[in-house]
């Protein structure tokens, strides 16, 4: 009988973890610059818009009831927190879990013509929307000229 062996250059599986490596750290470090904390594989994943009123976030926390989810303002800095639970059904177990779960925690330093005391919050589809208005002395206010 003979014997093939493959060298470690025409090793398919090889050449295809190794690509799926390189793949990882370009999506990772896109451009070789390191994200940081809003990286990808960070929960919640949040989108932050500026319209005329002040700042909007969205946060999209799939499976996270209202209830565990906690919001805290503290100076210019705003906490979003709380916690997931993925437990198979009863009797069931996993077969693929790619869900996390468990506490998260995600903090944003916020403009300071921002007023967090009336921000507000609201949880539709799996997507908490977070409303932060500036402070009335920071929007443009229309003056009127006065004839002499």
């Amino acid at each position: 009988m003979t014997r093939f062996r493959m060298s470690s250059s025409f090793d398919p599986v090889s050449g295809l973890l190794a690509l799926q490596r390189e793949l990882e750290r370009v999506f990772d470090k896109p451009f070789g610059i390191d994200l940081g904390p809003s990286g990808r594989g960070v929960f919640p994943p949040v989108n932050v818009f500026a319209d005329k009123d002040g700042y909007v976030m969205k946060l999209e926390t799939p499976g996270v009831p209202p209830g565990d989810v906690h919001i805290e303002a503290e100076g210019r800095t705003l906490t979003v927190s709380g916690k997931r639970e993925v437990a198979p059904p009863p009797g069931g177990s996993f077969h693929r879990r790619e869900r996390g779960s468990g506490q998260f925690s995600r903090s944003f330093q916020l403009p300071a013509d921002l007023d967090l005391s009336r921000a507000d919050a609201a949880y539709k589809y799996g997507v908490l929307t977070i409303r932060v208005p500036k402070k009335e002395e920071a929007k443009p206010r229309q003056i009127s000229v006065k004839a002499s």
